[in-house]
């Protein structure tokens, strides 16, 4: 009986009797549902973590080509107005061309119009001149002829005719 009295002996007895009362207990039972419990808890952040992880990549993704969408309506809405840009500009350049045009027919039509008013002017100038010329010729012949000798008595013996 010698093992009674040493120390190991009595340390494995408590050992022994310390395990006993744990599993009588259901200390390791608790441990283990703990265990599970806190393992569970962490499969279930992991999941959902997975499903926020997924769910922000199937974000991007829409982002992305979202992106990619508005990208292209902006390079098509860009081109539009350039191309309406350049069609604007031509319009202009026709209608600045017409209304060169127009506005030279017009002037033409002006300088026409007041060189026919000049010659209308020069002509009734000139008329006016022949007539007041042909008056002044016949004036003169007519004051000629009143101090001809040959009609000075005619006209004085027609006189005593009539009386």
């Amino acid at each position: 009986m010698e093992f009674l009295q040493d120390a190991h002996f009595w340390e494995a007895v408590g050992l022994v009797v310390l395990v006993a009362g744990l599993i009588y207990l259901k200390v390791p039972g608790m441990a283990l549902a703990a265990l599970d419990a806190r393992a569970t808890k962490i499969q279930a952040q992991l999941d959902e973590a997975t499903k926020l992880r997924e769910e922000a990549e199937r974000l991007l993704a829409e982002i992305k080509t979202q992106r990619e969408a508005s990208e292209h309506q902006a390079a098509s809405i860009v081109a539009m107005a350039t191309e309406e840009a350049q069609h604007m500009a031509e319009e202009a350049k026709v209608k600045l061309e017409e209304q060169i045009v127009r506005r030279g027919q017009m002037a033409e039509r002006r300088i026409a119009l007041a060189e026919a008013q000049a010659a209308a002017e020069v002509k009734a100038a000139a008329a006016d001149l022949a007539a007041q010329a042909a008056e002044a010729v016949l004036a003169a012949r007519l004051a000629a002829a009143t101090t001809d000798p040959m009609v000075g008595p005619a006209v004085a013996a027609l006189a005593t005719k009539f009386q």
